[in-house]
């Protein structure tokens, strides 16, 4: 637990729990926000990239014939109803949150600025970043390697339903290894579908740490105590 600032992206589709049967799942958003809590207990800064895959998403619904770029913004606001899910678990739990978004959506958001965000994790404010970046054709995955890159984060850890990285895909490929370790470029070169291209690019140019583990093992992970994965230069 040597990190001071995190940023933690959490798929959209987490949001609907282990069963997908809801589009928000309470039982599954309590977890997350007392994952986030823990952490914060522990004196870390937080900033938090929602996804908005229990909703819709961009790409595929741009395949059923609209307009792509219209596809896109409709995954961002996606993301800030799930966003505004999120803030209220968290604050059940007592812990002050703003929800700032790239697209302006003043009366339930605040618009994000990047001196704003950081004063508000400063303060211990959980601030959760939601709209993706605001543009068109970029994914939650790029937008967290951004916002994390943006505010300084000492680690962008992306939580996931596996527990780290593997050779190929471990529910479908049994014989798939879990890799401890691994750089961008070797990520790159073999494929392996960590997050789009662009994140990866981010990260790598930026010399940011990647960690990849499962949800609800973040702080283990982060301790070392739990099965993860660690991208680097």
């Amino acid at each position: 637990m040597d990190y001071k600032r995190i940023l933690l992206k959490v798929s959209g589709e987490r949001l609907a729990g282990d069963q997908h049967e809801k589009v928000l799942d309470v039982h599954a958003i309590e977890e997350i926000a007392h994952e986030i809590k823990t952490l914060k207990d522990k004196g870390i800064e937080i900033g938090v990239v929602i996804g908005g895959g229990n909703m819709i998403r961009g790409k595929e619904t741009a395949a059923t014939g609209i307009v792509a770029a219209q596809a896109h913004q409709m995954g961002m606001l996606a993301t800030v109803i799930n966003a505004l899910a999120l803030q209220s678990m968290l604050e059940k739990e007592d812990i002050q949150t703003r929800v700032m978004s790239a697209i302006r959506i003043d009366t339930v958001a605040e618009p994000y600025i990047r001196r704003r965000a950081m004063r508000h994790m400063e303060k211990g404010r959980v601030v959760i970043f939601a709209a993706g970046t605001g543009n068109p054709f970029f994914t939650t995955d790029t937008a967290g390697a951004l916002r994390a890159i943006e505010i300084g984060a000492e680690v962008y850890i992306k939580a996931t339903n596996v527990d780290g990285i593997y050779t190929a895909d471990p529910k479908k490929n049994p014989d798939a290894k879990h890799l401890p370790d691994i750089s961008y470029k070797d990520v790159l070169v073999d494929d392996l579908k960590v997050m789009d291209g662009a994140a990866i690019a981010l990260c790598r140019e930026n010399r940011l740490p990647l960690m990849v583990c499962k949800v609800g093992d973040v702080v283990a992970a982060l301790a070392g105590t739990a099965r993860h994965t660690i991208v680097h230069e």
